[in-house]
């Protein structure tokens, strides 16, 4: 709290002191009151006004600073009201009782927009079980009548309904994994069986280097996150996919690579932000840009690193780093 701008607050208050000042002086010489008696009187008017905006101005200042400290300590600012003690004066007071009403006012809505996310969260659980039965339905009739082509587009309706799932889980992902020790070799292979009739029709190689190391993670999300790399890869032409892991001191990074079309230079740092489509995007496929944005959300929730590195007209290549943590291992 600024001197200078307490003062000019108080600005007409100090003009109402001086007019006041002037009309008691005007006053006491229209009755022949002594000089030295009004000068004495004056002083003691000032000395009570400049003492009184003094005491105003300390008290005020020690409540407003605390204020402000705190506020800039503090990440979620909604709480000052938790860390503001109420003061002496009644325009702190007030100031107090309208924090305290304003946060409770939040927190109520807060609460209401939570149960709201909640439950459409849960029909968006639901409905997306419900409608793969019968896509589940349809692939397998497809299958049985040797209908490659509908059994592509039902494969990308499958793959867009469990993007839609993993996107809701990743907003509260907390509740719905468990991290647990987890072979890579184990996971890449199921996620290669789940796309093997894709990768044969478009005949895609796939080779493996290291993958016998155990990592910290959860099984079911780490295999969604293999399989949209997977379907980038396939998406953008790739003939090869190369999956390899090594160990560093403090951590396991698993590499995985295709010669695709690469991403533009240009492109790469925003690869992973909310619906970023890129130049590939718009000239090689209808894209939405939330694949790559849901795998850095769900690594993020996981605690795991996520980058990526490229070449146009080269090679791709999307690295997860998994850290090393002894507590969480089963012994």
């Amino acid at each position: 709290m600024k001197l200078s701008a307490y003062l000019k607050d108080r600005i007409l208050a100090y003009v109402i002191f001086a007019l006041t000042w002037v009309l008691i002086a005007i006053f006491l010489f229209t009755f022949h009151v002594k000089f030295e008696a009004v000068c004495i009187i004056s002083g003691i008017f000032w000395l009570g006004a400049w003492f009184t905006e003094i005491w105003g101005y300390l008290r005020k200042r020690s409540f407003y600073c605390t204020l402000m400290h705190n506020l800039d300590q503090l990440d979620r600012k909604y709480l000052i009201s938790e860390m503001t003690d109420e003061p002496e004066f009644y325009e702190g007071k007030l100031l107090c009782e309208v924090l305290r009403d304003s946060n409770k006012s939040m927190c109520e809505h807060i609460g209401e927009h939570r149960r709201e996310n909640v439950e459409f969260r849960e029909y968006i659980e639901l409905w997306v079980h419900e409608v793969k039965l019968p896509v589940a339905g349809l692939q397998l009739m497809c299958h049985n009548d040797g209908n490659a082509k509908y059994a592509e587009q039902l494969k990308r309706i499958d793959d867009y309904i469990e993007n839609v799932l993993y996107y809701a889980r990743s907003r509260n992902a907390e509740k719905d994994y468990i991290i647990k020790p987890v072979m890579l070799k184990r996971i890449f292979a199921d996620t290669a069986i789940k796309n093997r009739e894709e990768l044969q029709m478009r005949d895609i190689a796939l080779s493996a280097e290291g993958l016998d190391k155990e990592v910290m993670t959860d099984a079911k999300w780490l295999m969604f996150i293999l399989g949209q790399l997977m379907n980038n890869s396939m998406k953008y032409n790739a003939s090869e996919i190369t999956v390899t892991a090594e160990d560093t001191i403090d951590a396991t990074i698993l590499h995985f690579r295709d010669n695709g079309i690469g991403i533009p230079k240009k492109d790469l740092p925003y690869i992973f932000e909310k619906s970023f489509t890129g130049e590939n995007g718009r000239t090689h496929s209808k894209s939405t840009g939330m694949g790559l944005y849901i795998v850095s959300q769900l690594c993020k929730k996981l605690g795991h690193g996520v980058s990526a590195s490229s070449v146009q007209g080269e090679y791709t290549e999307i690295s997860i780093k998994f850290g090393k943590n002894d507590l969480y291992r089963i012994q």
